[in-house]
């Protein structure tokens, strides 16, 4: 089995681990929980809330996706961990702190790419890392960017302005801003929309190579189940907020998928492997039919 069902609390999103993980017997016990959320809610109209009650966890180094429907308070989920929203009720803590706020020990990469035009790709990655360490000389910070600019493959491109930039392009300086000030976790609200698929495609490799790399832990936003089965470790299923008979049930995780594929897993090789189409079909389902959309 790799799926868990209307689960609550955080230990129990651990019960089923992927085949290439570390069991939590196992597991380093500082990497458990890294990040933990506690029965958040959001309500804009009191009696309404769009989800209520979500509760789960994220290893160190663990890559989570989420996928819903529009509505269903992913995003709002995703800005709480960020700093940038503040939720109803519950509690949010990473690497044993709660959340109160933006922080550079979060990066962020939105579907738009927000950088400033008037600024060349070095120097849009060099304000996010000199911000970061305000103490190193410009030697240090030009290593520093040229460095993370060459991971995304933009060397090239280093002293062109975004406008000269294709969006691919920019969603990678994007990326190249985010992994250059060491975030202790990586939040990615569909970075890739708006982008073809060819262009998506190529920088979905470059995001494995580079998670892989650095050992980063990842939160990402998406509405491709092939994406996520691609790059995530865990999918987190999430349910809209519906009318029934008995009254008004809020949305929420409602449930958790464990990657059973093996992690070093590319896109060309993807439906070749065992249990794909299964996985696939599974999450498909429930966004067919059980996911309450608007």
């Amino acid at each position: 089995m790799w799926s868990e069902s209307h689960l609550h609390e955080p230990a129990a999103l651990r019960a089923v681990a992927t085949p290439h993980a570390a069991t939590p017997a196992t597991k380093d016990p500082a990497m458990r929980d890294f990040l933990k959320i506690e029965r958040l809610s959001k309500a804009y109209t009191p009696s309404k809330p769009v989800f209520a009650d979500v509760s789960f966890g994220i290893d160190k180094g663990e890559f989570v996706c989420v996928i819903g429907h529009s509505g269903c308070g992913k995003t709002t989920i995703l800005n709480v961990l960020a700093g940038l929203d503040s939720a109803t009720s519950g509690n949010v803590f990473m690497d044993g702190r709660e959340i109160g706020g933006p922080s550079l020990e979060r990066g962020v990469v939105f579907q738009g790419h927000a950088l400033m035009p008037w600024l060349t790709v070095r120097k849009n990655v060099a304000f996010a890392v000199e911000s970061r360490w305000p103490d190193w000389g410009q030697a240090q910070v030009n290593e520093h960017v040229e460095k993370y600019v060459a991971m995304v493959g933009l060397s090239h491109a280093i002293d062109k302005k975004p406008s000269q930039l294709s969006g691919g392009m920019k969603q990678r300086v994007g990326i190249a801003r985010a992994f250059a000030i060491a975030p202790k976790m990586l939040l990615l609200d569909e970075p890739f929309g708006a982008l073809d698929a060819l262009t998506r495609g190529t920088i979905q490799d470059e995001l494995m190579a580079i998670v892989r790399q650095t050992q980063q832990t990842v939160f990402m936003i998406t509405h491709d189940v092939d994406e996520a089965i691609l790059l995530a470790d865990r999918i987190l299923l999430m349910s809209n907020g519906s009318d029934t008979p008995q009254g008004y049930v809020p949305g929420g995780i409602a449930e958790v998928v464990v990657n059973p594929l093996p992690r070093e897993r590319t896109r060309a090789s993807l439906h070749h492997l065992d249990g794909y189409y299964e996985l696939r079909n599974r999450i498909v389902d429930f966004l067919v039919t059980r996911a309450h959309a608007h």
